[in-house]
C-alpha cells in the first residue's frame, strides 16, 4: 500500500520515517514487491527532505 503524504505543515521527522522504512523491510522479509519498492522509494525521498529540514547528519551521533 503506497504511503500517504502528510498534510502541509505536518511533515514526519527523519526518525519517524526511518522507523517506517525499517518496519517495511521487516514486513517484507528482506525482499520488496513492486508496490513495496514504490513505498520504500517514497519514504526515502521524504526522509532525505526531513534530514535536510532538520539540519541533521544521518549516521552522526554527537557525544554528550
Amino acid at each position: 500500500m503506497p504511503p500517504t503524504s502528510p498534510s502541509p505543515g505536518s511533515a514526519r521527522s527523519a526518525e519517524a520515517l526511518n522507523e517506517l522504512i525499517r518496519a517495511l523491510w521487516e514486513r517484507a522479509g528482506g525482499t520488496l514487491s513492486v508496490e513495496q519498492r514504490a513505498e520504500y522509494e517514497a519514504y526515502v525521498v521524504e526522509w532525505a527532505a526531513a534530514v535536510r529540514a532538520e539540519g541533521t547528519r544521518p549516521g552522526i551521533v554527537e557525544a554528550a
